[in-house]
Parts: C-alpha cells; structure tokens; sequence
C-alpha cells in the first residue's frame, strides 16, 4: 500500500471526514486505511464485533464502528452522529453462492448491497451537502458479466450502476458527486475459494489483459482520484478496476 500512498501528499485528505461502509474487511478496509494514510478522519463501519475489536488493537488510526447496513433506523442514527462528512465509501457487500435462488437469501444479499447503499447516501447527503462532497460506490465486474451461481449478487451489482448514475443527477445540483468502481478478481476473502487452487486461479490470471490477480489495494488509486478534486467535474461514471478482465 505504500507503494501507492507514495504518489500522494500526505495530507491529501487532512481535515476530512470519510466513512467507509464495510470498511472493516477485505475491499473496504484497504481503502479505509488508504484514506487514512493520506490524513484523512476515518470511521470504518461494519457488522463483525470480533473484527471491529481486533481493528482497534491492530490499526489504532481507524475509528471502528459496528453498524448494519439492513437497519436503516441505525444508519439514520449513525449518520445523525457524525459533525461532518466529506466522502462517503459504499463498500459493504455479500454473497452467497448456490444458496440466491432461496427466496430469504436472496432478498439479503440484495438488501445488503443494494439497498444499503440507497439508505446510507440519503442518510449522508445532508453532511455531504455541507461539504460538497462524494460518493463512490463500489460495484463489481458483476456489473456486466453473469455467474449463475450469485443472482441476486448479479443483480444488485447492476443495481448499483443504475443506482450510482441517478444519485449523481439528484445530487449534483447540490455540489454532491456520485460515482462508482468495479473491482474485478481481487485476493480476498470472498474470492479465496478461488485464488487458492492454482488452476483455477491461474485460469482467471490468464484471461487479464495483466496476467495476474489484482490485490484490494489495487483500488485505492481509483478511489482517491474520484474523491479528490482531480475529479471535480467527474459524476454518474462507473471506474473498472479489473485487470482488463471484462474487456477481454
């Protein structure tokens, strides 16, 4: 990651407040410490009290925050908490492979990656106005491609496409920009049924235009361009972040 972080300023983000939703796992957490290394305030929430109580031992410059992203009277209470927000990382997502053709499982997962993103931005939009400021959620190579063993994660993924290009046309008059990133086979813990056998994994490698597996940390670079002023004028737009993986 610092290999990253080192084409930055430090103090990129000093004085922001940025909270990461599923900040505290995999995708979300590389990016909440991302942020935080370049000086930005960093609550990472999610739904894990074993992991949130590790984080406060083990990355002391992350403020660590349980909060279910399926209660929307605790989002609203959250965001009621915060005195100022400046980005607004929608990273919390499921999935649950085999089991979305289950009516219940796939009404959660749909609940937890789609519809959450839609309550946490309305609960955040009046700080975000304050500060004009942004959103990035985060969708997936899923976006556009299918698996027909995660439906509902295939069909929430393109949701948040959808999602992200109308938030960006209500919001935008208020100075608030919206935009979103899709990650493609990255090494984590959603994925590692896959990146751990090496044929299967070297299979995915190969159809990359890089030829390798991207980590989480390959994200951070998108996402600080999109919450930085480099991106003033950049709103309702969807960032691959996969390798080349879907072009090919």
């Amino acid at each position: 990651m610092q290999q990253i972080l080192q084409n930055y300023r430090a103090d990129l983000f000093a004085g922001q407040q940025v909270w990461v939703s599923g900040g505290t796992s995999g995708i979300g957490l590389d990016i909440a410490l991302g942020f935080a290394g370049l000086g930005a305030e960093v609550v990472a929430t999610g739904s894990s009290a074993s992991k949130i109580a590790q984080l406060r031992e083990t990355q002391p410059q992350l403020q660590c925050e349980r909060l279910d992203v399926t209660d929307a009277a605790a989002i609203t209470r959250f965001a009621a908490g915060l005195s100022r927000l400046d980005l607004l990382v929608n990273a919390a997502g499921i999935s649950r492979p085999g089991q979305e053709y289950d009516d219940e499982v796939f009404v959660q997962v749909l609940d937890t990656n789609l519809i959450s993103v839609m309550r946490q931005s309305m609960a955040a939009l009046p700080l975000l106005e304050q500060s004009r400021g942004s959103i990035i959620n985060i969708a997936s190579m899923l976006s556009y491609l299918a698996d027909a063993e995660v439906p509902s994660y295939c069909a929430s993924k393109s949701g948040v496409l959808g999602l992200t290009r109308a938030l960006a046309h209500r919001f935008g008059a208020q100075g608030v920009r919206v935009n979103a990133i899709a990650p493609g086979y990255h090494r984590t813990a959603m994925t590692e049924g896959l990146w751990s056998d090496p044929a299967a994994a070297d299979k995915i490698a190969q159809r990359t235009a890089l030829k390798r597996w991207g980590e989480s940390e390959d994200l951070l670079g998108a996402a600080v361009f999109l919450a930085s002023s480099a991106a003033a004028y950049v709103t309702g737009a969807t960032l691959p972040v996969d390798g080349g993986y879907v072009s090919g």
